[in-house]
């Protein structure tokens, strides 16, 4: 169980399901939200250790649950609706940040429309080389197909400026995999966090929309890129 202020997040030991609680009485919102696995753990990498780096010991232990199945309570401004939709809840951990060299990564996780999930990155030099990159794919009731560096590709399209810090955003990518090639479009812009005041960081993490070829939605999750507006530090 987390919570920080009025934000909550606990995990029932009964089902393994989720709830959360978002209550921000300034902005007339109020959000309660359960969110229930639908199908088994997907473990990243070799059974949940993710190679982050071209040394073994540059690692995280790391899991995903696409798929959750979401149901939530919205009240905002006085007036409440119901709301139902699909969900990723990833958990990773490591002793690393990043490999020597790596000021970055970008990464997806997306919850396909067939069923299935797909994951990829790519962690960036400073020059915006590629100095690792992995992800996996699990169609719908089936294995876990890992990614090998050399398998995954991130192409950037439309770059979107941030007025607060600078900082430029590839908000359209062509991302190829051994599961097929996409074109993944954020679904607004500015999803820029600004957490220099915490974390001591600037990053980009928002909604995006993945497309197969002829423009038909694939998938729907999120685009994470760290780095862009200066090297990523994590510290308090």
């Amino acid at each position: 169980a987390v919570v920080l202020g009025r934000w909550s997040l606990q995990r029932e030991a009964a089902g393994g399901h989720y709830t959360a609680r978002i209550d921000a009485p300034e902005a007339g919102l109020a959000l309660d939200l359960q969110l229930r696995p639908s199908q088994p753990l997907l473990l990243q990498g070799t059974a949940g250790y993710s190679q982050k780096g071209p040394d073994p010991r540059q690692a995280s232990h790391y899991y995903s649950q696409p798929q959750l199945v979401a149901q939530a309570t919205l009240v905002q401004d006085g007036q409440k609706r119901t709301l139902t939709g699909q969900g990723w809840l990833d958990h990773e951990w490591s002793d690393e940040l990043l490999a020597p060299g790596a000021v970055g990564w970008d990464w997806i996780g997306i919850n396909l429309t067939d069923g299935g999930a797909l994951t990829a990155f790519v962690l960036r030099r400073a020059d915006g080389s590629v100095l690792w990159a992995g992800g996996s794919h699990r169609p719908a009731g089936g294995a876990v197909r890992n990614f090998a560096p050399g398998e995954v590709a991130f192409t950037p399209g439309r770059v979107w400026a941030s007025p607060a810090t600078g900082a430029r955003y590839p908000v359209q990518w062509q991302i190829g995999t051994p599961a097929g090639t996409f074109e993944l479009r954020a679904l607004l812009d500015a999803q820029e966090l600004d957490s220099r005041a915490s974390t001591g960081t600037v990053y980009w993490e928002g909604l995006a929309e993945l497309l197969a070829p002829g423009g038909t939605r694939a998938g729907l999750g999120y685009l994470e890129m760290t780095g862009r507006a200066q090297p990523l530090r994590l510290g308090l």
